[in-house]
């Protein structure tokens, strides 16, 4: 086929396509659609065909008139608005919104029945000329003649700002048409509900509430505060769930957050006789619970609160800790000290929602105070003591966990653990010897929860004591066994056998015992150097006891239980009635002051007073005269006779324990060093201080002091040397 066959061929396709169109067709077409369009805003729909109506439509946007067809539509949707806006701004009161609400609903159903007939001008027209589908047309229309009208926009933003007011203010309002009035702000984009509602909504309720928070704190306490704080915000978030865009929710929150907590936190915090340390001191949970919950939506709130509590407790602490009167009695001074505990915790648990960084701040604040006091570590094991000997007694295996958990608790807090398990060792030793433990099941448990804590190496001696009151009882059967026979009728003995390294080191005290005793012990001494090799026995009769049977005048009969110092004293008035401190104390051979507690216990404890003394007084002197007191009588046939003992250690006995402590340290920090020093090879000074520090942290605070002196004797010892070009550096000699 040539070129020009080609040409006529597309030139006849082109004419065959080609349609003439009345020039007045277009004009008719939308007349009818005009008139249409009226008649829907007019409410006389129901005698339109919308099917001949939608070809009209259709047959202009395909005859290329649909740019006639959009700005007629915009033409006339125009022309009703503006009677609208007409009749909406005639409205007086209460109708002003209800004409607006009609008129708008009136309005959509108009859009949707227009937007039906030009859904194909919506499909092909708008879109390649990049129009506004019809619509979002008509929402425009509305908003720029409507809402956005220069006599409705702000008598529209004010009345609904007045009803919100009213509506804080107590008085109900119509949700409903508020709801309705809203949304119509949002159909119509988020501009127009954020720059037309939203952000002067905001703003007035800024003013608002920055006037109401003042009023507020200038007339209520701290607890009524926090009520009407957490009232309003939970107005204002029921507010949003009624009738504002869900959006809006954390932006008014936070508008009242902001003016009525963050504002004023420093100032309800501290608020005289109602503020947070006041709470605290009450046990006010709920206004507690509620301070918490307010202010931890705020920026440092819940800092604050912690700050303020944490300096409370480190000032109740450190005036419950330096309390001289607190001081007289360990044990109260520790249950004081676990009170608080409790009460804090208890805070915590049911007004701060558990919250860890305040668990850590009373942790904290504990720590600082309990280690104010040197004596703490001797305090904490004097309370265990108490509790294992006769505080314990009828309480369940439960609540006993409770109590050893709590001692644990505060033992956490010690810096100087070494000083605790020196004293504890000590209370252990007595407890274990004369057997006034109230459960080995308790005992047991405490070691292996500071076992747990601090590891084998803290524990290992007091594993050793429980071994050793074992290995006796197997002991004593053997001793029993082998002399049973020869024993007869005369008296029993009961002997525990010590490992030194395991038990407190006592003092070599000698006492002179009776000479029906002394045999028995040196049968007993026979037998056990006869049953094992290399060993040597030392007698402390200092720690032991023993069970008399007295008659005193009128043939009244008692068992006496009594320290063995205190039946050397009696077993000496078999041979004579009176008996003068010194012809005792030569006797005997008792130290002085053991002997004088003694003889305390024994003549000047009413109800206990089993001798006599004269002259009649607390105290003993060195030339009293002492008698069997013949009077004496107990509605008790067994009579316990203590020994008058302080019960803290005197002050000479605690510097004895502290020196004792601290010669303990030194090969602690020496082995620290070295492990350290292996390890590194070359350290600096500083660094050996920081490292040994945190090492030894779990059994006690080293002093720097000490550690340098250490240092200097490993130097001397040639296990470490000093750098020659930096004297302050260090190097481990292999």
């Amino acid at each position: 086929m040539s070129s020009n066959q080609k040409k006529r061929n597309f030139q006849i396709e082109a004419f065959k396509h080609k349609v003439v169109v009345d020039p007045k067709y277009a004009d008719k077409t939308w007349k009818i659609l005009e008139h249409a369009i009226h008649e829907i805003y007019n409410h006389n729909a129901s005698g339109l065909s919308f099917e001949e109506l939608y070809r009209n439509a259709y047959n202009m946007v395909l005859h290329k008139f649909g740019e006639k067809l959009y700005s007629g539509l915009v033409f006339t949707i125009t022309f009703h608005l503006q009677h609208i806006s007409k009749s909406i701004e005639s409205a007086q009161g209460d109708l002003f919104l209800e004409e607006l609400n009609r008129q708008w609903a009136d309005h959509n159903k108009a859009l949707q029945m227009i937007r039906d007939i030009l859904m194909y001008m919506d499909r092909t027209f708008v879109p390649s000329t990049h129009k506004t589908p019809v619509h979002e047309l008509g929402l425009n229309l509305w908003r720029d003649n409507i809402v956005r009208s220069s006599n409705i926009q702000m008598r529209l933003l004010s009345t609904l700002l007045e009803l919100i007011l009213k509506e804080r203010d107590g008085e109900v309002i119509n949700r409903g048409l508020m709801r309705n009035i809203i949304k119509m702000f949002m159909d119509l984009g988020p501009s127009v509900y954020q720059e037309d509602f939203e952000k002067p909504f905001l703003e007035i309720s800024a003013d608002f509430y920055r006037a109401e928070s003042q009023k507020f704190i200038e007339c209520c306490d701290c607890g009524d505060y926090l009520k009407k704080a957490e009232k309003r915000l939970t107005e204002e978030i029921e507010r949003v769930s009624h009738y504002l865009d869900p959006k809006t929710e954390a932006k008014i929150t936070n508008v009242v957050e902001k003016e009525m907590i963050e504002n004023h936190m420093p100032r309800l915090v501290h608020m005289e006789n109602s503020g947070l340390v006041n709470m605290l001191l009450d046990d006010k949970y709920e206004d507690l619970r509620r301070m918490y919950n307010l202010f931890r939506r705020v920026t440092n709130g819940l800092a604050t609160i912690r700050d303020v509590m944490t300096s409370h407790i480190r000032e109740i602490g450190k005036q419950l800790v330096t309390d001289p009167e607190k001081l007289k009695d360990p044990v109260e001074f520790v249950q004081c000290l676990l009170n608080e505990k409790d009460k804090y915790d208890n805070v915590i648990i049911l007004a701060f929602n558990n919250d860890k960084t305040f668990q850590n701040a009373l942790n904290s604040s504990f720590e600082f105070f309990i280690n104010l006091n040197p004596r703490s570590p001797e305090f904490i094991s004097l309370f265990v003591d108490e509790k294992l000997r006769k505080g314990l007694k009828g309480v369940s295996e439960e609540d006993v966990e409770i109590i050893l958990d709590k001692v644990m608790m505060l033992f956490r807090y010690l810096q100087e653990k070494d000083v605790f398990e020196k004293y504890y060792k000590q209370h252990l030793a007595k407890r274990l010897l004369s057997g006034k433990t109230v459960s080995d099941d308790a005992e047991r448990s405490l070691i292996v929860k500071l076992k747990t804590e601090c590891g084998y190496q803290f524990t290992s001696k007091l594993e050793g004591m429980f071994t050793d009151m074992k290995t006796s009882q197997d002991t004593m059967q053997g001793f029993l066994t082998a002399y049973g026979a020869e024993l007869g009728d005369g008296p029993s003995l009961v002997v525990q056998v010590l490992t030194t390294g395991s038990w407190p080191t006592q003092p070599g005290v000698t006492c002179n015992l009776p000479a029906e005793l002394s045999a028995l012990c040196e049968k007993f001494r026979s037998y056990y150097l006869g049953t094992h090799t290399g060993r040597r026995l030392s007698w402390q009769t200092n720690m032991g006891t023993a069970d008399l049977k007295a008659t005193f005048g009128k043939g009244q009969k008692h068992e006496l239980n009594v320290s063995t110092y205190q039946m050397c004293v009696l077993m000496l008035f078999n041979n004579a009635d009176r008996q003068m401190y010194k012809e005792i104390e030569q006797a005997t051979e008792i130290p002085s002051s053991d002997l004088k507690r003694c003889l305390q216990s024994l003549a000047c404890v009413k109800g206990k007073n089993v001798l006599r003394k004269e002259p009649m007084s607390k105290d003993i002197g060195e030339d009293d005269a002492f008698f069997v007191n013949d009077k004496f009588t107990s509605k008790f046939y067994k009579v316990k006779i203590g020994t008058v003992v302080a019960q803290k250690e005197s002050e000479p006995e605690k510097q004895e324990t502290r020196q004792r402590v601290e010669e303990d340290r030194k090969p602690q920090i020496e082995a620290a060093i070295v492990r350290i020093m292996k390890s590194r090879k070359v350290l600096d000074h500083n660094n050996i201080i920081a490292e040994v520090t945190k090492q030894l942290q779990s059994r006690f605070l080293a002093n720097p002091g000490e550690i340098k002196k250490r240092i200097e004797s490993l130097i001397e010892r040639d296990f470490l040397e000093r750098d020659n070009a930096d004297r302050r550096l260090y190097r481990y000699l292999a």
